[in-house]
């Protein structure tokens, strides 16, 4: 059974940084996409980044390009989020995602099988 365990989310003030971390068990990742997804209050979750297994192929949301980098580690199972410049939007539940999405449908949750409980970032204006 994959298991999820995200960390390192906390409040921050915006301009500041934050470095994510999602750590997986139960498996082996070296073949699956990993991804970011988001769910502020009141609103549908949303795509942040995805990192295909071999960490060539790497994908942003428009929000985010530019202030997020997606990083994976597969020898520890474990990707990073680190992100930089952040702003009170960015306020949201930070989830981590493995699965085997084709290379079009990587910013779908749904295509996603295994997910993280969640961490909460904040950012204060």
């Amino acid at each position: 059974q994959v298991q999820l365990v995200e960390s390192g989310g906390g409040l921050v003030q915006a301009g500041g940084s934050l470095r994510l971390s999602c750590a997986g068990s139960g498996g082996s990742f070296r073949d699956l996409a990993m991804a970011w997804f988001r769910q502020a209050p009141g609103a549908e979750r949303e795509f942040v980044a995805a990192a295909r297994w071999n960490n060539v192929y790497t994908r942003y949301a428009d929000s985010v390009k530019g202030r997020f980098t997606i990083s994976r580690d597969n020898a520890k199972n474990t990707i990073h989020l680190q992100m930089n410049s952040l702003k009170s939007e960015d306020t949201a539940v930070y989830y981590c995602a493995a699965g085997r999405p084709v290379l079009s449908a990587l910013g779908t949750a749904s295509v996603y099988g295994y997910w993280g409980q969640g961490t909460q970032v904040t950012v204060s204006s």
